[in-house]
């Protein structure tokens, strides 16, 4: 897990931190339906702090259209002063629309093209397990999707081929907030189950629940939470 939060920023204040940035943000609804999620992911289960080490969790943000939420909570965790959000969107400001790893402390890769972070956490997971690296203590990898990613077609190599290797150390959250332009029969869990993934829905607007989603073993196998929130129109 993260760094100690001083209680002036913690899940409480992180709507100050975000109606500090008042860019012209595109995708609001994606701006806010990360938020608890977020905030429970670097609050209670990401070892991972500013010190950037190399046995740290890795977090893959690949929904980074509408990144309010990520730069708040890294704000309210030290990766960058909160004063950086004032600038958020504007020229030469390295909070843009889309996060950028080479400019944003704490970024693990640059995202808002849909459907990329999930094979990259999967090519992660493999990577790690290469090195020797793939059991009880080491590295988690962790990857934040939208519904609506599950329309590319990327996610769904990405989904077959993590299930069949059996990346214990590999988790993702799929924010359901009903955007998709197809969904999946029988729902999105469904999706993974049928690959051989653990899964689990939770109230994405409920930290304990999504506090309990995220803690549980799921040893030999990837697991997927499904946390539901309320639709929000426009939004990814």
């Amino acid at each position: 897990m993260t760094t100690a939060t001083d209680p002036a920023t913690g899940f409480p204040a992180l709507k100050a931190l975000m109606a500090r940035m008042i860019g012209d943000e595109k995708h609001t609804g994606a701006a806010t339906s990360t938020l608890e999620t977020l905030w429970v992911l670097y609050e209670k289960v990401l070892r991972v702090d500013p010190s950037w080490v190399e046995e740290r969790d890795r977090f893959f943000l690949s929904k980074g259209h509408g990144p309010m939420a990520y730069y708040a909570v890294l704000a309210a965790k030290g990766f960058f002063p909160a004063d950086e959000l004032d600038r958020f969107g504007r020229f030469r400001s390295p909070l843009g629309l889309h996060p950028d790893r080479l400019l944003v402390p704490g970024v693990e890769i640059s995202s808002g093209s849909l459907g990329h972070g999930l094979p990259l956490a999967v090519g992660t997971a493999l990577g790690l397990r290469i090195r020797g690296l793939s059991g009880p203590g080491d590295p988690s990898v962790w990857v934040l999707l939208g519904d609506a990613e599950l329309d590319e077609g990327s996610n769904h190599e990405a989904i077959a081929f993590a299930g069949r290797a059996g990346f214990g150390q590999l988790n993702v959250v799929v924010i359901d907030n009903a955007s998709a332009s197809h969904g999946w029969p029988g729902g999105i869990e469904k999706r993974f189950a049928v690959e051989g993934w653990a899964t689990a829905r939770a109230d994405g607007r409920d930290l304990a629940a999504l506090g309990a989603a995220f803690t549980e073993d799921h040893p030999d196998r990837p697991r997927v939470v499904v946390a539901e929130v309320e639709q929000q129109l426009p939004t990814h």
